[in-house]
C-alpha cells in the first residue's frame, strides 16, 4: 500500500507559533509539532509542510500540489478572511482541502467570523489547538 501524500500549508504569522500569543496559539513551535506528528503517521502518510507570509506563494503551492496529493490541510491565517484569490485557488484544484484553525475564530473578533475559503473546502476544524491539524490528518485516513 502506498502512502497518502498530504501537505499542511500555513499562512501568515504561523511561522511564529510558540512565540506569538501563546495564550491563544500555545507554546510549541510548528516545527516541533510537525516533527512529532510526522513520526506518528510515518507508516501511512508522506507528510510535508509549507509556510509563507505571502499570498501568491500560498496560491502557487496549492496549484503545485492540488492535482497530485491526496489532501491539503490549509491554515490560511489572516488570509482566511480576506483572500478571494486563495479561495479561487482552492476551488480550482482537485485535491480535497480541509480548513484548519488553531483557535476558534468565532470566539474572537467579529472580523474573524467570516471565512472566504470555507465554502470550497471539504471541511473545517477549529478551536482544538494544534490538535486541529491531527484531526484533519485523521479525516484523510
Amino acid at each position: 500500500m502506498s502512502k497518502k501524500k498530504i501537505i499542511i500549508i500555513n499562512g501568515p504569522n504561523l511561522n511564529l507559533l510558540g512565540k506569538r500569543e501563546p495564550d491563544i496559539y500555545g507554546s510549541i513551535s510548528f516545527d516541533e509539532f510537525f516533527n512529532d506528528v510526522k513520526d506518528v503517521y510515518s507508516d501511512e502518510i508522506q507528510l510535508s509542510s509549507f509556510q509563507s507570509n505571502v499570498e501568491g506563494e500560498l496560491i502557487d503551492k496549492i496549484q503545485e500540489v492540488g492535482f497530485t496529493y491526496h489532501g491539503i490541510i490549509l491554515n490560511a491565517g489572516g488570509y482566511t478572511h480576506t483572500s478571494v484569490a486563495l479561495r479561487d485557488a482552492v476551488a480550482a484544484v482537485k485535491t480535497p482541502v480541509i480548513e484548519v484553525h488553531i483557535s476558534n475564530p468565532y470566539s474572537r473578533e467579529e472580523f474573524r467570523h467570516t471565512s472566504l475559503i470555507s465554502g470550497v473546502c471539504k471541511g473545517i476544524i477549529a478551536g482544538f489547538g494544534m490538535e486541529s491539524y491531527v484531526l484533519a490528518l485523521d479525516s484523510f485516513l
